[in-house]
């Protein structure tokens, strides 16, 4: 038997990140992975030609950027590769007349597409965009701290000092918004609310879910002032210096390494056993990055609570995506060629078409009009393919893990191994629509179903890649239950991190880094 400090099970960046910081602490660690390589769904391949680099699943690592993880540990994960590429136009949307609008880290830029749709929607975003510092103070205070009912009470406190009562009472009936009560509210031109509220299909908030107001919101004005960040030559890069911190402090990263269960004595994780056999025993901690309905598996006993085990088996997780990367000789010929220097172009025309494709996909159907989030990295970063070739990712949002049917009544098939490719023509015939020609700009493609994202990886359960609905319900003090949103469980010394925890989705390291602190005493 092999033992450390504390054991890693899935080595995802919020289980590198927590591992890091507590080898940098003095900690003995050792992570644990199925696959064969680090990263969960932060990795980069080949998966189309030779030379062209796809991300997986993230592209956008603006949140490890910003990370309280990145400010403590900037310098050296630099040493150990991490490189970004900064985005100055981050992103835009398309309409159905293939107009479009956008926002720039350039302010005048932004204000100039917005004028042309309205001269008081300007007005509101420059306003927005003014008071962004103070109240990001507040956001951000609440999304890094521990969600513990003393941190709570101090964040909203703060928050009431710095805004006032008044400031603070709307800042919490902010939180509890749809995105598209907020949008209403707030701007007058149809495709001004429609490009802010196609951020909510990133997660699972779709215009009419209550508590999403807060990504549309935050991710216009965070672009606007901060910019955006992907990877230099993939999202991997993230993940190879958590790897190589880890490593250089003695650390071991253990790939191809399924963890059959975790043992316990006495109402406390000891150890974890693989399934080769190798047992590997832990003094102070087993910390799980897994989905909370892997426990059951991991502890086939139960956890001694009866009420923690069902709300574990019960955990609800977002509808599916679906991946399309293509590889290219050109970027896609939007009818406005500015649009080929964006990072992202949404094909979300309206937030009536949004809701119907979450409508859909949480009734099993098959979305007749899905939203596509067309990432152009090579725009920003030419090393991801061979010179003047480009590589095109499109996450196609949102899809059923099972397929009950199709809203066009045109596929039959029920099984994404039939229906990939069948539907992947499909998400190129709106692409072709918003840029003709595409298909002749084609060199490789690689579908990626639902079930091809969870077989590569156990927590995008259903294709879900956020490891879990964020609705109010299951968001906060919630996440992953009510009771356990600062990462213990009934088990002594068994922790959880990873997406399904507070604060959630996401590549800011959060769960790991906040969880490795408490655990070293910080």
């Amino acid at each position: 038997m092999t033992d450390a400090d504390a054991l890693i099970i899935g080595a995802g960046h919020n289980g590198l990140a927590c591992a890091a910081h507590l080898a940098a602490k003095g900690w003995k660690v050792a992570v644990f992975e199925t696959a064969d390589r680090p990263g969960g769904a932060v990795k980069t391949r080949e998966l189309t030609a030779p030379g062209f680099k796809h991300d997986i699943a993230a592209m956008n690592l603006s949140l490890f950027a910003g990370s309280a993880f990145h400010r403590a540990y900037g310098s050296e994960l630099a040493e150990y590769g991490l490189a970004f590429a900064p985005v100055s136009r981050p992103f835009a949307s398309i309409f159905r007349d293939g107009s479009w609008l956008g926002v720039s880290t350039d302010m005048d830029e932004t204000l100039g597409w917005i004028q042309a749709r309205s001269l008081k929607d300007a007005e509101t975003w420059k306003t927005l965009v003014a008071g962004f510092p103070k109240r990001a103070d507040s956001l951000f205070s609440l999304l890094g701290s521990p969600m513990k009912k003393r941190a709570i009470a101090r964040n909203f406190l703060a928050a009431f000092r710095r805004e006032g009562v008044g400031g603070g009472r709307e800042l919490l009936r902010f939180l509890l918004m749809s995105p598209r009560a907020w949008l209403d509210e707030t701007f007058e031109s149809a495709e001004m609310r429609t490009m802010l509220a196609a951020w909510g299909m990133h997660l699972d908030f779709a215009p009419d879910v209550a508590g999403g107001a807060l990504f549309p919101y935050l991710e216009g004005m965070a672009n606007q002032s901060f910019g955006m960040v992907i990877g230099k030559g993939g999202a991997e890069t993230m993940i190879t210096a958590l790897t190589g911190m880890i490593e250089k402090r003695g650390g071991q990263v253990h790939c191809n390494a399924r963890v059959e269960r975790i043992e316990t004595s006495g109402g406390k994780a000891t150890g974890v056993v693989l399934a080769d056999g190798r047992r590997f025993a832990a003094r102070r901690a087993v910390i799980g990055s897994v989905a909370p309905k892997a426990l059951a598996h991991l502890l086939p006993e139960g956890s001694g609570d009866r009420s923690f085990d069902a709300k574990m088996a019960a955990f609800r997780h977002a509808p599916g995506t679906m991946m399309l990367h293509l590889a290219l000789d050109g970027l896609p010929d939007w009818p406005d060629a500015e649009l080929k220097r964006f990072a992202y172009v949404h094909v979300a025309p309206d937030m009536d078409m949004m809701a119907r494709a979450y409508a859909d996909a949480t009734a099993g159907l098959l979305a007749r009009e899905p939203v596509l989030v067309v990432g152009q990295p090579t725009t920003v970063d030419p090393s991801r393919a061979p010179q003047d070739k480009h590589v095109l990712w499109v996450q196609v949002r949102m899809v059923p893990a099972i397929i009950e049917g199709d809203a066009a009544g045109e596929i039959e098939a029920r099984d994404w191994d039939s229906v990939r490719e069948i539907y992947a023509e499909r998400v190129l015939d709106i692409l072709e629509r918003y840029a003709p020609g595409l298909r002749g700009k084609i060199i490789g493609k690689t579908a990626v179903s639902p079930l091809d994202l969870e077989r590569g990886n156990a927590n995008l359960v259903g294709g879900d890649q956020i490891c879990g609905s964020h609705h109010l319900a299951q968001n906060f003090l919630f996440r992953p239950a009510p009771g356990f949103a600062d990462w213990h469980t009934p088990v002594g010394n068994l922790h959880l991190v990873g997406a399904a925890t507070w604060p959630g989705a996401g590549v800011g390291a959060g769960s790991g880094y906040m969880l490795a602190c408490q655990l070293a005493g910080q």
